[in-house]
């Protein structure tokens, strides 16, 4: 009868404490069956069953002398190329090892920055300890988490493989580079229970409005945010701005010290180069007491949980007077909950489609209110929260009108701040398939004058595939074109 996964998984183990004989003095210090066991407990057998038990005893006993000494605080990562003759055993990739604090969004942050330069991931150890370590930060004791006295230390060590760095220098970078992301880590973690706290406030600020505010918009504001504090919203960033005008134009200028996670500042921050590129038409906007929010993407990818550009959510805080005197920013992401969130639930998106709908007038119930109920609910969600209400009223409307018809349509709108162009390409799913996607892509760029872009593709039960672009613009002017001839232009090569 053939060996189960958990029969071969100890039979591993057991082969790895056996070469610990070879290795008497590192083996020594560590109870190395126990503390093998918990290392490799999550491993997949054929990962382990692709290595010598050499080569893991030779990972472990390195994993365990690098984590030797560490204070508090101080995440220790290094990048190496193991070999036999210089390590005393061996692995075909690069190896990544850290030991920190145990804190949320650790490897999925460090495998972001992992992909960033380029290398592939081809094994991920990541055993949680409860650590005992002296006043010099000496490591004394490594034991399981489950089960261990509270009052131990929990301690992250990450080993994880990537492809072979033959430069050192590419090495070093990759390891600054974790390093980096690892004190973003750190900053999100620590200060989110404060920057919980100031979402709170923002949305307490609305429970009395300005007169210049409306009672009901107020109202929907302050839910949104109460909303975002309950598991919608990942924050990663605080800070508060003030309003000011220089050289008479507007500014927005960082309030010192109310700067939290990732936005918190070592020194004195420049006033707010994002709103400063703004066209003077947005910037105009910053005065006027409605909208109370801006729900947009910020020109920053995120280095902490996951890829993508971070949410920013602007908060106008406003004075005695009822007048704009500033901002509150709060930088995250959206969590998955949001994403799977009903429209007709989610604060803000509720009031636009209740309006979409009430404008299009369909028969309540009726086939056509339904579908257009679907292709609210479908529509990309971060476009949702941004979209000027006419924009999303034409782009619904077109793709209803379009139905299952095998053509290709393009909808577009673009950002009121210049910096994107969002693009809907609906084609018909047998014409679909990734060269045509990068076809698309080129066309696009070249139109829009796009410094990079993003996609993503729908394949519903529909005759029809929906590829989502999004255009991304260098700080210009987006350049005029015709919606209709750039359509014609991507049907030419479906």
């Amino acid at each position: 009868m053939a060996a189960t996964t958990e029969t071969r998984r100890p039979d591993r183990i057991a082969a790895v404490v056996a070469q610990a004989a070879a290795h008497p003095a590192p083996a020594a210090a560590l109870p190395l069956e126990g503390f093998a066991r918990e290392y490799f407990r999550q491993v997949d057998v054929e990962d382990l069953d692709e290595r010598t038990p050499g080569d893991l005893l030779g990972a472990l006993l390195s994993h365990w002398q690098f984590a030797g000494q560490r204070q508090s605080g101080a995440p220790k990562v290094r990048v190496l190329s193991p070999s036999h003759g210089a390590d005393g055993w061996s692995s075909r990739h690069s190896v990544v090892q850290v030991v920190n604090d145990d804190m949320p969004f650790l490897v999925d942050s460090v495998s972001l920055e992992i992909a960033r330069h380029g290398l592939s991931l081809h094994l991920v150890v990541h055993p949680v300890f409860a650590v005992e370590r002296d006043a010099a930060g000496v490591l004394l004791r490594a034991l399981p988490r489950e089960g261990a006295p509270p009052a131990l230390q929990r301690e992250s060590w990450m080993y994880i493989e990537v492809d072979r760095i033959a430069d050192p220098e590419q090495r070093t970078a990759l390891c600054r580079g974790i390093e980096r992301v690892l004190a973003d880590v750190r900053a999100a973690v620590r200060d989110w229970k404060p920057m919980l706290a100031r979402l709170g406030e923002a949305a307490q600020e609305f429970a009395r409005p300005p007169a210049a505010v409306a009672p009901e918009e107020a109202q929907e504001s302050r839910a949104f945010l109460e909303w975002l504090a309950d598991d919608h919203f990942t924050l990663l960033g605080y800070r508060q701005h003030d309003l000011v005008e220089e050289g008479g134009a507007l500014a927005l200028r960082p309030v010192p010290g109310t700067g939290l996670g990732l936005l918190h500042e070592e020194v004195q921050p420049a006033d707010s180069a994002s709103f400063a590129a703004l066209p003077p038409a947005a910037r105009a906007l910053a005065r006027t007491p409605s909208p109370q929010l801006v729900v947009t993407k910020a020109n920053t990818r995120s280095t902490v949980h996951r890829d993508g550009y971070t949410d920013l959510v602007g908060v106008k805080r406003f004075d005695a007077r009822g007048r704009v005197v500033g901002e509150h920013r709060f930088i995250g992401l959206f969590t998955s909950t949001a994403y799977m969130a009903r429209v007709s639930e989610t604060p803000l998106l509720r009031r636009k489609v209740e309006a979409v709908a009430a404008r299009a007038g369909f028969a309540p119930g009726g086939h056509l209110a339904k579908a257009l109920q679907h292709t609210l609910e479908t529509f990309p969600r971060d476009d949702l929260f941004q979209i000027a209400p006419d924009d999303l009223y034409d782009t619904a409307m077109g793709v209803l009108a379009l139905g299952e018809r095998n053509r290709l349509r393009l909808f577009t709108w673009k950002d009121p701040f210049d910096r994107f162009v969002s693009c809907l390409v609906f084609v018909p799913r047998e014409s679909f398939s990734t060269q045509l996607r990068l076809k698309f892509q080129q066309i696009l760029l070249q139109a829009l004058d796009g410094s990079h872009i993003d996609f993503d593709v729908m394949l519903s039960g529909t005759q029809l595939a929906r590829i989502h672009f999004t255009v991304r613009i260098p700080p210009q002017p987006v350049p005029a074109f015709d919606r209709k001839e750039l359509g014609r232009r991507l049907a030419a090569v479906a």
